[in-house]
Formats: structure tokens, C-alpha cells, sequence
């Protein structure tokens, strides 16, 4: 997917759009993911558009919005460099004394009291682990290494189920129990969180709603691809959003959406994979399972009026495959896009909640 601040028509012209796998710190910090990254294009018309831009979670971001009446009036660009600093320091699996790794090293049994931020992150988790009955599970982490898409240097082998059933025994963030009165939490079991799969998605969510406070309402945000937008660009048109083929070659647009007040993120599994033996071991690992999907989903994209909540259902989607995931789809009225594989290209699925906004 990729941020254009051109008119729909011209969105689905656009040569070199592309979109990426970006790691945090060797590790990608949506690792289970394909991600989107940001194309910003200026231009004469959209005289009244400020973007900056900067680097985050091992990625990039930028910011673009529409100044108001006061010609002296500019985002505090210091300050959403701050607020990300911040949220890269809560979330790393890499800083030894990030939030989210003293929540890791803490005991079993044992409280521990959460920031504000990081409490309501671990929510939208909780509640998107339900919604998809375990397919988003920020506990897969210690399986995604076992596949080698962790940082460690992948092995020869493929993992035995013996290794692969051991290590299930660990994962379930069921085991996570939440203490809403001491805003703390309490693992039941040894579990290991990551938070890669939502983490940008909040992240462009967080930037937003600085955003507002500092009285924006036309702006589009991008954290390693993760989308919040809202308003209009500087044509005083809907943010056009171009939804890419998912295929190895970049740049061809499968479908350009408008966006307006939403979260959007897309999920693949086109791009971050190993062979071994003839087989294909997509980096989209079932948590239910322990083992890589295997179906012939190629991409989903879901608009969500919560970036995280995209980013996660996204993630989530792309484990389940198309026929369980669109019927959750419509179940919860989710606006969800998908592109499955066949022997001639790719066939367009989408939610009746998509195809209402979008089509």
C-alpha cells in the first residue's frame, strides 16, 4: 500500500510504487508482515500540505498535514519525535530495559504495574486475540525464531513437531491476566510478548491524536506503512491510498481507496519466505499451529476506524486464510480486502463492509 497525496485518478498512475519488508533492529518489528512504505509526492497544488519525515522503530515515518489560517501555525515535529522515541523505547524487543522486555523478565505470579500507554496497547491486543480466536497472538514470538525469522541465523533444518509442540505450550495470551484496578498485569505462564504485529499501527494512532490536540484535522500519518488518516489533502480531496499487487516486481496498483477518518495496514506474505526442499515456509507463522501458512492468501488489506486494530485484524486475517477470514469479516463488519492466488494472477475478495466504503 502506498500513501499518495494525488487524486484517485493519478494514484493509479504512479510509477515506482513499493512496498516492503522493514525490520526493527534486525528484527522486523511487524515480523510477521509485509509492510507499507510511504510514497510523498509534492506538488503545486497542494501549496497548504507541511510533511516531515524521520526514523522510528528501525524505519521511517512521515507526517503530512494541512496548516490552518495561521500563517505562524506549525506541528511541534520535536515533540512526534519524542512521542516515538518513546513508544520505540516501551515496545523494543531490543532495548534490555524496554517496557515490554522488564514485562518479559518479570516472574510468573508476579504484578506488574503498566504505563498508561503500554496498558491500553496490551487491551486492543486482548481484544483482537478474542475477536480472531487466537490467530493475532503477540505471545508467537519464540516460534518465529524457531522458523527463523527471528534474529538468530536461520538453521539448515526444518524444526521437528516435537520442537515445534514444545514451544506451543509457551504461546496463548490467555496466560496474560490483566488487573484493571492496579492497571498491572500477571503472566500465568513463562510466556514472551511481542507487540511487533500492532506496535506501528499504534504508533500512527498515537502520532494522530497529537495531531488533534494540537488542533490538525487534515492530516495522513505513516509508521513503517501503518496508515491513520483524516480530512482532506491540500487538493481538498479524500487521501488516495494505492493498494499494490502482491507480487516480487513492484510498482503495479491493484486498487487505490480514499480515505477519510481510518486506520489502514496490509499484510503479505509475497516477499519475506525461505525454500527448502521444494517447499515454500512463509514468515506468517499460525500460532495455533506452531507451522508457516500454507494457503493461497497472497495479501489483505483492512480499514478500521483504529490503526492498531488494522494493523492486528490485518496480521490476523492473513494467518486465517480468505474463507474463515472474510466470514469474520462480515461477521464483525470489518472492511477488508483480499488478493488470493491462482494460476493466472490474483482474485479480488472483499467484506460487504469494504465494498460499501470503497466500491
Amino acid at each position: 500500500m502506498i500513501i499518495s497525496s494525488l487524486t484517485t485518478s493519478e494514484a493509479s498512475q504512479v510509477i515506482g510504487l513499493s512496498v516492503t519488508l522493514l525490520c526493527w533492529k534486525k528484527r522486523s518489528y511487524g515480523a510477521f508482515f509485509l509492510l507499507l512504505m510511504p510514497l510523498l509526492v509534492a506538488c503545486s497544488e497542494a501549496r497548504r500540505e507541511v510533511v516531515f519525515l524521520g526514523q522510528t522503530m528501525g524505519t521511517t515515518y512521515s507526517v503530512k498535514y494541512l496548516s490552518n489560517d495561521d500563517p505562524e501555525f506549525v506541528v511541534n515535529e520535536v515533540g512526534v519525535a519524542k512521542l516515538l522515541d518513546y513508544l520505540d523505547a516501551m515496545l523494543s524487543t531490543y532495548q534490555y530495559d524496554s517496557e515490554l522486555n522488564r514485562l518479559n523478565r518479570t516472574p510468573v505470579g508476579e504484578d506488574f504495574a503498566v504505563s498508561p500507554m503500554f496498558w491500553q496497547l496490551l487491551l486492543i491486543s486482548q481484544r483482537v486475540f478474542e475477536q480472531t480466536d487466537g490467530a493475532f497472538d503477540p505471545t508467537i514470538g519464540p516460534l518465529v525464531d524457531l522458523w527463523g525469522f527471528g534474529p538468530s541465523e536461520r538453521e539448515d533444518s526444518i524444526p521437528s513437531p516435537l520442537e515445534i509442540n514444545s514451544l506451543l505450550t509457551t504461546v496463548g495470551y490467555q496466560h496474560l491476566e490483566f488487573l484493571p484496578t492496579a492497571q498491572s498485569v500477571r503472566k500465568e505462564l513463562a510466556i514472551r510478548i511481542d507487540l511487533s504485529a500492532i506496535a506501528k499501527g499504534f504508533a500512527a494512532e498515537q502520532v494522530a491524536a497529537m495531531l488533534v490536540e494540537q488542533g490538525v484535522e487534515n492530516y495522513l500519518v505513516e509508521v513503517g506503512g501503518e496508515i491513520r488518516a483524516a480530512g482532506i489533502n491540500g487538493r481538498g480531496e479524500p487521501w488516495a491510498i494505492a493498494i499494490e499487487v502482491p507480487a516480487l516486481a513492484r510498482g503495479q496498483v491493484q486498487k487505490v481507496i480514499e480515505l477519510n477518518d481510518h486506520g489502514v495496514a496490509t499484510s503479505g506474505d509475497y516477499r519475506n519466505y525461505f525454500e527448502r526442499d521444494g517447499l515454500r515456509y512463509s514468515h506468517t507463522i499460525d500460532p495455533r499451529t506452531g507451522y508457516p501458512i500454507s494457503h493461497r492468501l497472497a495479501s489483505v488489506t483492512v480499514v478500521a476506524d483504529d490503526a492498531a486494530e488494522a494493523d492486528a485484524l490485518a496480521t490476523a486475517y492473513m494467518v486465517m486464510g480468505v474463507e474463515q477470514a472474510l466470514a469474520l469479516a462480515r461477521r464483525d463488519k470489518v472492511a477488508a480486502y483480499f488478493l488470493v492466488r491462482n494460476d493466472t494472477g490474483f482474485i479480488e475478495y472483499s467484506s460487504d463492509t469494504f465494498a460499501e466504503q470503497f466500491e
